[in-house]
């Protein structure tokens, strides 16, 4: 028996939220990562691992769901998204952690991250839920104009 799922289309307020939580996380952490002192290398490393962890978090994100019904991804492609993902948070938080600046920044930039890496998460999630309900009202449509072709 084939797995049902419940779609409905997310608001417009949510949607909306989302995106701007999006935007403000990649505000937070650019305007983190320019106005930060110290040396040029270590902003460079900061904004190197928020990338990565940025990216990492998408990935994540699509090999959990695309893998939700049963794995259809190999064991490999599984191990290395999840293996990026680990290798992006703990270099990043290394990074930052090691980093000659005050706690205030450090903790700014943490908080930043940490919002980016959420915010990743919720976006993915919207944009797949968005497309999942769009696809299932093609093939209704579709099953509909087969059904009336029938009749």
């Amino acid at each position: 028996m084939a797995t049902k799922y419940i779609m409905q289309r997310d608001t417009n307020g949510w949607r909306l939220q989302v995106w701007l939580s999006f935007g403000l996380a990649i505000v937070a952490c650019g305007a983190g990562v320019v106005q930060l002192p110290g040396q040029e290398l270590d902003r460079a490393f900061l904004a190197l691992g928020l990338f990565f962890s940025l990216f990492a978090s998408f990935a994540v994100a699509k090999t959990v769901r695309d893998n939700r019904d049963g794995q259809i991804d190999t064991a490999s492609w599984v191990m290395t998204v999840w293996i990026a993902f680990c290798a992006a948070v703990l270099l990043t938080a290394w990074g930052l952690w090691r980093m000659n600046i005050p706690a205030w920044e450090k903790n700014y930039m943490l908080v930043s991250w940490l919002f980016l890496i959420s915010a990743s998460f919720t976006l993915a999630k919207t944009l797949r839920d968005a497309h999942e309900v769009a696809l299932m009202e093609r093939s209704s449509v579709q099953v509909q104009e087969q059904e009336f072709k029938v009749q």
